[in-house]
């Protein structure tokens, strides 16, 4: 089922055309991006309260090399320390960085390396966030996959010898309601002794809902913590609500989710406050919720349809890797994912340093795994990708290249008994 909120102005009609132009130009037509729409809950927490404190504070230009030198000579890293590590001045220091880091990974994760892959199941969207592939706006080809073809896809998936699945929608209930979700959870466990799930935020109750359903973890990216450019760049949608997705991992915890995981997408702001915050929130989500178990993805923008109309704030690999040595040694604990938007040759790297999951035989599109798995062409009508990944290696192809580098690759850990 299409209409014409799902695609680009070139098919919109002059009423709707005329909405989107009023999005864009005029904030005012904007709803507030801070307050809550009908049937969000709201919960009691001081998690978002110390995190922007901090954000907003940070003058990362007063940290010196002393500064520098000192974070990495403490056996400890504070949260000062961790400014320190994120600031210009440790940029001539990476290579002390990255070796405090290995260190770091090799006490809290030995030599492992966890692999999983994303299963997109629909791209129907109804966010308006102008630098996403899915967003409603874009004139891409929609597709919700069946029950059979999610069955179908996660067997493809499974024969591969894959272990853990990541399961994805574009951010509509209309087009992939709660219900449908957990409906998929279930068929995952049937093939995966782990399932994660990225969808658009919801409330406590339905995470609850999807953990009996099958979920372990969640995972939300906050996009940007910078509440100014977070309202420029989502327009329209439930995802404008900026606090109710700030939330979203918490209320996870709350309903009964093993582990959460966290994000921002680096290039929407300024890179060294967006890795700050995300960090800190998750370092006060974990004195909050110390059972549970915590990660960090570090992405960047990525090319979509309309990427031209995006202007990224550029984030080289330089200071892509200053961010994940900062987060190792602030969060020895903390899994860290590095997707396949960055290079083979980076994440070969990456992983030796500080990155403990990768993922391998990825597709962004929907309904293509049998297709990219096998080269078999099914005939079947394909959805679009979400945005394009540099790294396309096969499970068994990264399998290989990580156990050659002289790690361990896992394919999963736990145990249900």
């Amino acid at each position: 089922m299409e209409n014409q909120f799902f695609v680009d102005s070139e098919h919109l009609s002059p009423e709707a055309l005329a909405k989107k132009h009023r999005l864009e130009t005029d904030p005012s037509s904007r709803k507030n991006h801070m307050e809550y729409l009908p049937g969000m809950e709201v919960i009691e927490s001081d998690v978002c309260a110390n995190v922007m404190a901090q954000m907003n504070s940070y003058d990362y230009s007063k940290y010196t090399a002393a500064d520098v030198k000192a974070a990495l000579e403490h056996d400890n890293c504070t949260v000062e320390d961790f400014k320190a590590l994120l600031s210009p001045a440790a940029e001539p220091f990476l290579e002390q960085m990255a070796q405090r880091a290995r260190l770091e990974t090799s006490k809290h994760f030995g030599n492992t390396v966890y692999l999983f892959t994303p299963l997109y199941i629909a791209n129907y969207c109804e966010n308006y966030c102008v630098y996403c592939g899915f967003n409603c706006y874009n004139h891409i080809k929609r597709m919700k996959l069946s029950m059979e073809q999610i069955e179908k896809e996660m067997k493809v998936i499974a024969d591969s010898g894959m272990e853990e699945i990541l399961i994805l929608t574009g951010e509509s209930r209309g087009q992939s309601n709660v219900e449908y979700i957990g409906e998929a959870c279930k068929l995952a466990r049937k093939y995966f002794r782990m399932v994660g799930l990225e969808i658009y935020p919801v409330n406590t109750d339905e995470y609850n809902y999807l953990h009996e359903c099958g979920a372990d973890y969640v995972t939300v990216f906050q996009e940007t913590y910078d509440t100014d450019k977070y309202e420029q760049l989502h327009l329209l949608g439930h995802k404008r609500v900026w606090p109710y997705r700030f939330d979203a991992q918490e209320r996870a915890l709350r309903g009964g989710m093993r582990g959460v995981a966290f994000s921002a997408l680096l290039g929407l702001s300024d890179f060294r406050k967006d890795a700050l915050a995300s960090a800190l929130h998750v370092y006060y989500l974990q004195r909050k919720y110390p059972h549970a178990e915590m990660s960090l993805s570090c992405p960047r923008l990525r090319p979509i349809i309309n990427n031209d109309k995006i202007n990224p704030l550029d984030v080289h690999e330089k200071q892509l890797c200053q961010v994940l040595c900062a987060y190792r040694i602030f969060l020895p604990f903390v899994g860290i994912t590095v997707s396949s938007r960055e290079s083979a040759e980076f994440r070969n790297g990456i992983v030796k340093i500080a990155a403990t999951k990768v993922s391998a035989g990825v597709s962004t599109g929907i309904g293509d795994h049998e297709s990219k798995y096998t080269g078999k062409e099914t005939g079947d009508v394909q959805g679009d990708e979400q945005f394009e990944i540099d790294d396309n290696r096969s499970l068994d192809k990264m399998y290989k290249d990580i156990a050659e580098e002289g790690l361990q690759p896992v394919l999963n850990d736990y145990l249900y008994v």
